[in-house]
């Protein structure tokens, strides 16, 4: 059980709308990245996706360095770096960096699906079979890797009868913060195995969290013997939040994402993100099934004004014993706004500021 004043912390997938490029997503999330930063948000992550028309979310290590310089007290980390698309000692690296750079100030957290459709997956494996069963399947080996890779001391290799020395950078004073993430109790499994931070990725679904933290929670085995170890559970809880001046506004910023879960569950294409308005002539044409999914939808989100809104965020952190909640500011914007900003989402981190923490 927590207090009623869970802190706040901030995912960003760099949304993309039909009105913006993505030089203008980047700059958007930028301003929302200094806006969590001044508020005193906890920490900031960004996602990997690829290949999707509304999401410039590809890169999470380029993302990193380009917000955490923008900014200057925020954890800036991976909501995550889908570990089986890349190499272990190339993501040790990167992380590696980011924290010689910004020490103290980075998370990563480290994901097991692929991230994208099957074609790009394969291409992001050079077209070597894509991201192949057995990536999958070793997942919790390229975890530990990482784990050893990054530690300020090293690790011993054994190539031929002979130990040789590897380091993700040369000379590290620190390490960043690891988690795992997931939206299955696998990963909730491999996280108390490990004694590593977890998450669940409750913002996607709104199904299971109970029954995956409380999993994590009774498997939990300390790990304080290595480097930066936890000696009990840490975890937090995920949600989409659209917070405007009154409700009916929140819902009108909240229909373009809403559409857009939507298509993705049905097997619709996607586009870039629709603006209010454009997202209100579909939903009046929209048949009444899938209306009703949206309402199902949008029943598990933060959506309101900021009185309710605060309540509700306070009620899940009690709900799920966390003290700290990330929430995904997903409000969309009007036609004329400034293709660079993204109002609305800032608006939502702003109205809810008071109950962030540093």
């Amino acid at each position: 059980m927590t207090d009623h004043s869970p802190a706040l912390s901030v995912l960003d997938l760099v949304p993309v709308r039909g009105d913006q490029t993505t030089t203008d997503a980047l700059r958007s999330s930028t301003a929302l990245a200094r806006t969590a930063d001044r508020l005193g948000y906890r920490r900031y992550w960004v996602a990997e996706h690829h290949n999707m028309a509304a999401v410039a979310a590809t890169n999470p290590p380029v993302l990193i360095g380009m917000l955490a310089a923008a900014t200057e007290r925020i954890r800036v980390g991976s909501g995550g770096v889908m570990l089986p698309n890349h190499a272990p000692l190339v993501v040790a690296e990167q992380f590696a960096l980011l924290e010689a750079a910004f020490p103290g100030r980075i998370d990563l957290g480290i994901g097991r699906a692929p991230g994208t459709d099957p074609v790009t997956s394969w291409a992001l494996r050079h077209g070597a079979g894509g991201v192949s069963d057995e990536a999958v399947a070793r997942f919790p080996e390229y975890v530990e890797n990482v784990l050893a890779m990054m530690d300020t001391a090293g690790v011993g290799i054994s190539v031929q009868g002979r130990t040789h020395a590897l380091r993700a950078t040369p000379a590290a004073t620190s390490v960043p913060t690891i988690w795992l993430l997931g939206s299955s109790d696998y990963s909730a499994r491999l996280a108390a195995e490990k004694g590593m931070p977890y998450v669940f990725a409750h913002h996607f679904s709104g199904q299971g969290t109970a029954e995956a933290l409380e999993l994590y929670r009774s498997s939990f085995r300390p790990s304080a013997d290595r480097g930066p170890g936890l000696t009990e559970p840490r975890t937090f809880l995920t949600v989409n939040a659209v917070v405007a001046d009154d409700a009916e506004e929140a819902r009108r910023l909240a229909l373009p994402q809403l559409q857009m879960m939507l298509e993705l569950r049905t097997g619709q294409p996607l586009g870039p993100g629709r603006l209010v308005e454009e997202a209100e002539k579909v939903q009046a044409e929209m048949p009444a099934a899938h209306r009703e999914l949206v309402d199902k939808m949008a029943a598990k989100w933060i959506i309101g004004g900021p009185e309710e809104s605060r309540a509700r965020l306070a009620e899940l952190a009690a709900t799920y014993g966390v003290d700290e909640v990330m929430v995904a500011p997903v409000a969309a914007a009007y036609v004329g706004t400034d293709p660079a900003a993204s109002p609305a989402r800032e608006r939502t981190l702003e109205l809810l500021a008071d109950r962030a923490a540093s």
